[in-house]
């Protein structure tokens, strides 16, 4: 089955994504979806590629070759977004499918996590590398389980809304309960930069947990500054990190005030 690549820019690209998603992935993953149109693959035989791949990333990083760890990482990570974008194109996604990506996502991190650290340590002696590695792991693992637990709150914000208006919910009840209204009133510049972060279609985290992953294990290693670029890395990612938990208390506070005013009206 043949695809274009406007049309697998239209059905497969995400409105908002990571930047490095969007600029230095997409681009490439886009192609290659094309070209696995034509073909037999599936994409449970794409994500075993990926995994081989970030386990060769691995494999490179453990003995000392940077570069080559960091170039086989980024393919791995290429890869690991062709194949969701060919199971949406082919209809031919599945649970377990979806399941194995994720699975295999977190075991490269760990695996390399491990090698790049472990090779650090074996080649400076320096113990700092061996809680560096913890602190990536553990990283990566708050990013993802906060990511879900953001998305499960907001999505029971929206459930109290729904149950409050009951019946008399309607589109203009949706668009005058504004859970945002208290986060831009203290960050009146933010509204300028999300619309133009949207236009790239980038998504306003800029540093989650897909560039953290990139700057441990692509950019230090591809500038020989493993342990300056993971701490930076890590410090940015913390840092959005708490604007998100302070934008999500500002949106509980303006659920609040939406849900008193509504009760007030009814």
């Amino acid at each position: 089955m043949a695809f274009t690549l406007d049309e697998v820019k239209r059905l497969t690209y995400k409105p908002r994504d990571a930047w490095w998603t969007v600029f230095l992935v997409d681009p490439v993953a886009g192609r290659l979806v094309v070209a696995a149109g034509r073909t037999s693959i599936t994409p449970n035989q794409v994500t075993w590629a990926a995994f081989v791949l970030g386990l060769g990333s691995a494999a490179c990083f453990l003995v000392g070759e940077l570069v080559a760890g960091a170039v086989l990482y980024h393919l791995s990570f290429v890869l690991d977004c062709v194949d969701g974008k060919i199971a949406r194109l082919k209809g031919t996604g599945t649970v377990f499918g979806g399941w194995l990506d994720y699975v295999f996502d977190r075991i490269r991190v760990l695996a390399c996590a491990v090698a790049l650290m472990w090779g650090q340590y074996r080649l400076t002696g320096q113990d700092f590398f061996l809680i560096l590695g913890i602190v990536v792991v553990f990283l990566d693992m708050l990013r993802y389980v906060d990511a879900f637990q953001v998305a499960k709150v907001r999505r029971q914000m929206r459930r109290q809304i729904d149950e409050a208006a009951g019946e008399e919910h309607d589109l203009e009840t949706e668009e005058l309960v504004d859970l945002q209204r208290g986060f831009r009133t203290h960050f009146s510049w933010y509204m300028a930069v999300r619309d133009w972060l949207r236009e790239h279609r980038v998504r306003t985290h800029l540093v989650s947990g897909i560039e953290f992953q990139m700057a441990v294990f692509i950019v230090g290693p591809l500038l020989g500054l493993v342990a300056p670029v993971t701490l930076a890395a890590a410090g940015m990612l913390l840092v959005f990190e708490a604007a998100i938990m302070y934008k999500l208390w500002l949106s509980a506070r303006d659920l609040a005030r939406a849900l008193d005013g509504m009760r007030a009206g009814g």
